[in-house]
């Protein structure tokens, strides 16, 4: 759809050229840059990637996912590189010092790299889309049919053929116009402006902090963020402190992530949990620092890993089928038609006459009504989605669903509520304690900064179980509210009644604190054993039994927090300093733990189960962690036998890779270009249909690649405008009613183009045989075109009807070989009756060995267009029709509507104007007995058929 132009990537041989030849600096960072994920040294690695790129082109092979595209290891090699290096190697390279750029040099860079904007791109233009949609041999056929038609002066013929051209194009390049807009918004997470560092001065350089928009940030500008701030670029850190970032438009995970510019990481590492390493779109949530940008634009690894947006796209296997059948039916219309015009006129010496015959066998040839019907029932299925809540952005999209057998979902809010829900409130020991539970509730019934889900859901649990822990007894004093480096919140309340149970004082406080675990079990030096009714010192022991029963809680997929409270004296509290965190938060007793679960929804697994019974498996592809993924699968019933994770699959190499991909049914951990390589892999090696269903910018990359790319309602922009399908509700339900629908519509599109090739086809070669054996038109062009039209107009019903339940049980795909065989075993058939009926009047009705003319051809007429209009009944179905199944009521009124103006043209004045006559009613007879025996011959061969095709083929 997008035709994306992008910056010219910096290259292994060009990305280092600006450093001195001999600096040590630079071979080391080269070497880094070529050494395999695995640790395997390859020599050329240059080369192999040239020779590589160039095969690309050369043999168009379908990308596999099994590695990263070149664009991608570029950029991992050099932010490996940055990663490892000292801070004054990373200066080196950018050519940059600690003061920063000066003006100047920035000015040159800008105009030297462009703007600094993730991607530059283009929409195609109207008038591409236009002549995209426009040039398909289909339609070209029927243009060149329309021109032969107005040149013989048969222009009703020629009008409808150009109205059926405008109504495919039209759907066409409306569908493609509006797709084609489909969401390159990453522009919108680098908005903001940044400050930077620059130095000004000839003589003496003066450090001067200025705001500039983000499109002027250059490689080698030091930025400096604090909360809130975007980062403009790939950066590699100077300073940080208490520095915490968001990456969840690249991971998908809500929680942030530490960043510190001490860190020193190794190839090990994955990308994205780089330490030192900040990456264009991601957001500080906490802390300050100042940063070296060393990739802006295009060279950045959101570009590199969005620009695959729009380009990896699976060819449609139905359209490639389609364009085949028009190419087969292109060459025998060339070869029958010449054919037929030049027997014509060795026959009538009349060239005018034989071409108009000839131009009437090629409009009889072609399916007319094809894109009318292929639209027609694709927007049917789309309405019957709309009324399930379903927007249907791409008509295509309803017949690849009929076609999808893996489905690939993201657990958050598909699976699961995405809400959480307490289960248990553990102590040290694992033991349930109603006391860990009472100060997590006072902590989060007194809390004043914004409350959070986990909040909510400790509160819903103590009312819905019915404890009375009597918050009007406290008081708050004071609160250190929740930040992202310390990862934990704490109350200060005050009571007239120990909860400890000794009434000693008047009063008592005491700061409760909860949070993430390990940030909690910083603060704790005792430990409370109930059971004992005493405090002891942390020790080793008491640590590692704390951290053996959560991690088998977290195994469970339950989250985890952790709550201690510390008993202040009143005369010590008045005197301190709360703005001193670190002092009130010290020497505390750690209580317990508190476990929340994100319940997956009732209707996941009954929606999973009905997909399974269809054919479809369900693989789960998110970014959040194993064992979460793991408990979510085994309560919805996905089996978990195989799991993988991004880091592992990161290890591997490509064969490895589509084995592993092949087997698993949950993969966690995994990055946007992770997730793209597994859709590609099981799209190329496994030859599925894969539907990828997400809701994150992460996900984009894999809804833009996968066959049927579904969204929801309130997915991020990106996301919603890549997928072909926008659900209105997070249910899995309605993909069920989608892949119903899309087995619908594949299988009545099929079933409209295996009639009019056996009946097309058919009929043609009757004529042939007919005009050689009687030596003359069985039919005159103007009959033949009516006949034509009254049986395309009569297919129009083919998208009402329905489909056996057999059919819509498994997944439907268009096959190479079923399609030949099928026109090869029933094909002949109607050529046999047509011969039949050619004998039967010959014999019965001919006079002295003459056959009138006139008569003949009102014969041929009826039985042509009944043979054509009942053989739908025979190829609709596997099961004996009007017996066994029956069609739908539209297709049966179409049926006897079409037959019954066919029987009546002959005996009507229409008829006497296009030269028919009376026919007897023994004619009739005969055609009963000729279509039960038609019926008769065709099931069983249609059941010899299906036994071939099904045992062999």
């Amino acid at each position: 759809m997008e035709r994306f132009k992008f910056l010219r990537f910096f290259s292994f041989r060009t990305q280092f050229d600006f450093l001195p030849s001999s600096n040590p600096v630079r071979e080391n960072l080269i070497n880094g840059a070529n050494t395999d994920t695995n640790g395997e040294h390859q020599d050329g690695f240059f080369s192999n990637l040239v020779y590589g790129f160039l095969r690309r082109f050369k043999s168009g092979k379908k990308i596999d996912g099994g590695s990263k595209t070149e664009e991608e290891e570029k950029v991992y090699s050099w932010l490996y590189a940055l990663a490892r290096s000292e801070i004054y190697m990373a200066f080196e390279y950018v050519r940059s010092t600690e003061r920063g750029l000066s003006f100047t040099e920035a000015e040159k860079r800008l105009k030297e790299n462009g703007p600094n904007t993730p991607l530059e791109y283009k929409f195609p233009s109207s008038w591409h889309l236009l002549w995209s949609a426009f040039f398909h041999p289909f339609n070209i056929i029927l243009i060149v049919l329309s021109a032969l038609s107005y040149i013989t002066s048969d222009n009703p013929n020629g009008c409808i053929m150009l109205i059926l051209v405008f109504i495919s194009v039209s759907l066409r390049f409306y569908q493609e116009y509006g797709s084609s807009k489909a969401a390159m918004q990453l522009s919108e997470y680098v908005r903001s402006p940044v400050k930077v560092q620059r130095c000004a001065g000839r003589v003496v350089q003066t450090e001067l902090i200025v705001q500039v928009d983000q499109r002027d940030v250059v490689p080698g500008d030091i930025v400096i963020f604090e909360p809130g701030d975007l980062f403009p670029g790939d950066v590699r850190l100077l300073t940080s402190k208490h520095l915490v970032v968001s990456q969840s438009s690249l991971t998908g995970e809500s929680w942030p992530t530490e960043k510190t510019a001490d860190a020193r990481e190794d190839r090990s590492t994955p990308l994205l949990e780089l330490k030192n390493i900040c990456f264009m779109g991601t957001n500080v949530v906490s802390g300050t620092g100042t940063g070296l940008v060393v990739s802006t634009g295009s060279k950045t690894y959101i570009s590199a890993v969005f620009s695959t947006i729009g380009k990896h796209k699976p060819a449609d296997s139905f359209e490639k089928g389609i364009r085949h059948i028009s190419y087969v039916l292109v060459g025998v219309m060339l070869l029958v038609v010449t054919i037929m015009i030049l027997v014509e006129y060795f026959t009538f010496y009349d060239l005018s006459e034989s071409t108009l015959f000839g131009i009437s066998v090629a409009c009889a040839l072609t399916p007319q009504m094809l894109p009318l019907i292929i639209n027609t029932s694709l927007a049917k299925g789309a309405l019957a989605m709309a009324r399930e809540r379903c927007i249907v952005k791409s008509l295509s999209a309803i017949r690849d669903m009929g076609s999808m057998d893996i489905l690939c979902i993201d657990k958050t809010g598909t699976l699961t509520m995405n809400r959480a829900i307490m289960v248990n409130h553990l102590d040290s020991w694992g033991a349930p304690r109603e006391k860990v539970l009472h100060f997590a509730f006072l902590n989060s019934y007194f809390k004043s900064d914004q409350k959070y889900p986990l909040d909510d859901a400790i509160l819903a649990f103590v009312y819905t179980n019915g404890y009375r822990f009597q918050p009007s007894k406290w008081r708050k004093t004071d609160e250190i509210p929740f930040d992202f480096m310390r990862r934990r919140v704490s109350v200060i309340l005050e009571t007239e009644s120990n909860p400890e149970g000794r009434n000693i004082r008047p009063f008592y406080r005491f700061i409760i604190t909860k949070g993430a675990l390990e940030d909690v079990l910083k603060v704790c030096s005792y430990v409370e054993n109930v059971d004992m009714g005493e405090i002891t010192a942390v020790s080793a022991e008491h640590h590692h039994r704390i951290l053996n029963v959560v991690e088998e809680l977290r195994n469970e997929g339950l989250r985890i927090i952790g709550v201690a409270i510390k008993n202040l004296q009143q005369t010590k509290i008045s005197k301190q300093n709360m703005e001193n965190e670190d002092d009130v938060e010290s020497d505390m007793v750690f209580l317990g733990v508190i476990a929340f679960f994100d319940p997956p929804k009732d209707s996941a697994k009954e929606a999973l189960w009905r997909l399974a019974e269809k054919g479809v498996k369900a693989k789960v592809l998110t970014g959040d962690s194993l064992s979460l993924a793991i408990k979510i699968c085994k309560e919805v019933g996905i089996r978990t036998t195989h799991v993988t994770t991004g880091p592992e699959l990161e290890q591997l190499n490509q064969d490895a890779f589509h084995e592993k991909v092949k087997k698993a049914t949950v993969l966690a951990r995994l990055t946007p270009s992770q997730k793209l390589r597994v859709v590609q892999s099981l799209q190329s090696v496994g030859n599925h249909v894969v539907g990828f269903l997400g809701d994150g910018i992460n996900d984009s990359l894999a809804l833009d690649a996968a066959n049927v790319g579904i969204s929801v309602d309130s997915a991020a922009s990106v996301a919603k405008d890549l997928a072909d399908i926008i659900l209105l509700e997070k249910d899995l339900n309605v993909l069920v009613a989608g892949v119903e629908q899309g087995r619908l519509t594949f299988g009545n599109t099929m079933k409209y183009i295996k009639l009019s090739v056996i009946a097309n086809l058919g009929s043609v070669i009757s004529l042939f045989i007919v005009t050689l054996a009687l030596r003359f038109e069985p039919l005159t062009p103007i009959q033949l075109l009516v006949q034509n039209f009254l049986y395309s107009v009569g297919q129009i019903a083919i998208p009402w009807d329905r489909m056996e339940e057999d059919y819509v049980k498994i997944p439907q795909k268009w096959s190479v070989k079923s399609l030949p065989m099928f026109i090869l075993w029933n094909g002949p058939v109607c050529t046999l009756c047509d011969v039949a009926t050619l004998l039967f009047v010959w014999f019965y009705y001919s006079s002295g060995g003459k056959l009138d003319e006139s008569f003949f051809r009102s014969a041929y007429f009826i039985q042509g267009l009944l043979m054509q209009t009942l053989i739908f009944h025979l190829i609709r179905t596997e099961k004996i029709p009007f017996i066994m199944e029956i069609a739908s009521w539209p297709v049966l009124a179409s049926t006897v509507v079409i037959s019954a103006i066919g029987i009546a043209i002959p005996f009507s004045i229409i008829g006497d104007f296009m030269g028919f006559t009376d026919l007897p009613l023994s004619y009739f007879g005969f055609l009963v007995v000729l279509f039960v025996g038609y019926f008769t011959v065709g099931q069983i061969v249609k059941r010899i058929y299906i036994m071939v095709y099904k045992k062999w083929l």
